[in-house]
């Protein structure tokens, strides 16, 4: 259904609380999973082909320092909540069920909601890792989560969770349904929640809708896609580094086939559709910058190349093409979504996130001046390895609360430790570490734990 296109109500600074439901835009927002801006052609990367991203960025609004949490679930949580993840951080794989994500959000904005791809916030541990049993099932089914209709890899158990590329299992379902598992045989996942995608866009109804797809690719393991020379989803998928490449370029062939898709509706125009990250390229994939350098992934770590990522913005009929340069963070996504639906911010509701709809609109404020990160992924399976850190960042400089600093480059991806600082780090040090500390104010800090959940000693 055409809806009618109020610009004026943006373009003059006029309050998007006061649109009425018929010019409430339809949204898309796709999250990929594992790719930096290294990754695209627009970013400057030119180690893949990307071109329906690219010409996504051209029509689009390009972001040049939108930021994520290192790892997956962390943004996951943070983006559905709008709350950093000290707020509401219990385990990795988990989605508090207590909390309130912007599924619920839109649907009592008037929106129909849907949600296809990847989910891995109910329950996440193995039987057999220690302490497991403390944590498998706790997070949130997707039944409860705020969407009209589902359809997710790994929307259960770990054990259960099948593929999500050749032959792949989704767990399907309405608001309140405990759904039904279900796989695809010969298909590939991507292009699966792509149909599903469109078949939910042709629903009848006088309501609005909003997508979250938050898509499975490019994330390991790295098999042949629908591409790939060697694609047959009758054979056992081999894995190896070298369909890295091959599921980056098919992250953006999907991205083409979702515009084709509502390009023969006749919604690619109208329609807000918004491609982001939730981390890091992986990190044994390394990428070439057309500056000639080479860039490995920094999926998992608190480096610019674990938490640079792409945000594009596209919708010609409401936002003319530009790249802007203001921070973005996951927390951002939850308010964005509010003020495009023409809602306020809800009263009572601790949400952390700014919309960044003024930067859509060319507006100058209101914008973040600097981003904070709370980041410990643990406890988990596989989540050994990893570490508490808390910093904040701004254009320049990034600061951890244990005193590291580094100034970031003017290339992007770019960070230096400062050994000694010089009058313009002296200033950014206080600074940012104003905004660790107002962050972190009042705030009954989550336990340091271990990979298992055993308390540890500060």
């Amino acid at each position: 259904m055409l809806r009618l296109i109020v610009l004026l109500a943006v373009l003059g600074g006029g309050s998007c609380s006061s649109w009425t439901r018929a010019e409430q835009p339809d949204i898309i927002l796709v999250m990929a999973d594992d790719v930096g801006i290294e990754g695209l052609g627009c970013y400057g990367g030119v180690s893949y082909r990307t071109p329906n991203l690219d010409r996504m960025a051209a029509a689009g609004v390009r972001f040049t320092h939108a930021y994520s949490q290192p790892l997956c679930t962390p943004t996951r949580v943070e983006l559905m909540t709008g709350k950093d993840n000290h707020r509401n951080w219990t385990y990795f794989g988990i989605l508090d069920p207590r909390e309130r994500t912007f599924g619920h959000a839109m649907t009592d904005a008037g929106y129909v909601t849907a949600i296809f791809g990847k989910w891995q916030l109910q329950s996440y541990d193995p039987p057999d890792l220690p302490g497991a049993e403390a944590r498998r099932g706790k997070g949130m089914h997707p039944k409860d989560a705020g969407f009209d209709e589902y359809a997710l890899f790994h929307a259960l158990h770990t054990e259960d969770k099948g593929s999500r590329y050749a032959n792949p299992t989704m767990l399907e379902g309405r608001r309140g349904g405990e759904g039904t598992l279900r796989t695809y045989h010969g298909r590939y996942g991507e292009d699966v929640w792509v149909e599903k995608i469109m078949a939910f866009l042709d629903t009848k109804t006088d309501k609005p809708k909003f997508v979250y797809y938050p898509m499975a690719l490019p994330h390991w393991p790295f098999v042949p896609t629908p591409d790939s020379a060697d694609w047959n989803p009758d054979k056992p998928q081999e894995e190896h580094l070298r369909y890295g490449s091959d599921m980056i370029e098919y992250m953006d062939t999907t991205m083409g086939n979702l515009f084709q898709g509502l390009r023969q509706r006749n919604l690619a125009r109208e329609t807000i559709v918004i491609f982001y990250s939730d981390n890091g390229t992986h990190l044994k994939v390394t990428s070439k910058m057309k500056d000639g350098r080479l860039i490995p992934g920094g999926k998992a770590m608190p480096t610019q190349t674990g938490i640079h990522v792409p945000l594009i913005v596209h919708c010609p009929d409401r936002y003319k093409p530009a790249v802007v340069d203001g921070i973005v963070d996951a927390s951002d996504f939850y308010p964005t979504l509010l003020e495009l639906a023409g809602v306020e911010k809800q009263t009572g509701k601790h949400l952390d996130g700014i919309s960044f709809v003024p930067q859509l609109v060319g507006q100058p404020t209101p914008r973040r001046e600097a981003a904070f990160f709370w980041y410990d992924p643990r406890p988990g399976w596989d989540k050994e390895k990893f570490s508490r850190h808390v910093f904040a960042l701004n254009k320049t400089h990034k600061l951890f609360r244990d005193g590291r600093m580094f100034r970031i480059g003017e290339l992007p991806l770019k960070e230096t430790l400062v050994q000694q600082d010089d009058e313009e780090d002296r200033v950014a040090r206080a600074e940012l570490q104003a905004v660790i500390d107002r962050a972190m104010s009042g705030v009954d800090e989550p336990p340091l734990v271990d990979a298992y959940g055993k308390v540890l000693d500060r």
